[in-house]
C-alpha cells in the first residue's frame, strides 16, 4: 500500500525517536505526545525535544534560539510557515553520534527546567 501524502508529512523517523527514548527514559517526568505531525517528549508539561520526518526538534528558548541557529546542521523550525522563535531543527548529522544527541537533550531539558511545571 502506498502511503499518502498526508501520512508522509506526519510521519517520523522511529529510530531517532527510540534514541531520544533511550537517553530521556532515567527522567520520569518524561511522557510522549503526538505533535507538529511527528513525535514530541514532554518534561514537567513542557515540550523538550521530538522528531518531525528526519529532524530533530529541540526547545531551546528565545535566547539561546541564534545562538543554536548558528551551529552545524541547524535551521529554523517554521513548518508552519512561519518561524518559531523558541524551537530549532537540527538534521541528522548534527546529531548523528549520541554526544551530539545528548548535547541536544541538554540543551532541551536545559530550558524547559527553567520553566514552571504545568
Amino acid at each position: 500500500m502506498l502511503m499518502s501524502d498526508t501520512m508522509k508529512r506526519m510521519a517520523y523517523n522511529t529510530e531517532i525517536a527510540e534514541r531520544l527514548r533511550d537517553q530521556l527514559l532515567s527522567n520520569a517526568t518524561v511522557d510522549e505526545k503526538k505533535m507538529f505531525g511527528g513525535i514530541a517528549f514532554m518534561v514537567n508539561g513542557h515540550m523538550c525535544v521530538g522528531v518531525v520526518e528526519e529532524s530533530l526538534v529541540v526547545r531551546v528558548g528565545a535566547e539561546q534560539h541564534d545562538a543554536c541557529l548558528a551551529l552545524p546542521h541547524t535551521r529554523q523550525m517554521d513548518f508552519t510557515g512561519r518561524p518559531m522563535k523558541n524551537f530549532v531543527y537540527i538534521d541528522g548529522p548534527g546529531f548523528d553520534d549520541e554526544a551530539s544527541l545528548v548535547e541536544w537533550i541538554d540543551r532541551g531539558l536545559k530550558f524547559v527546567n527553567s520553566l514552571p511545571p504545568k
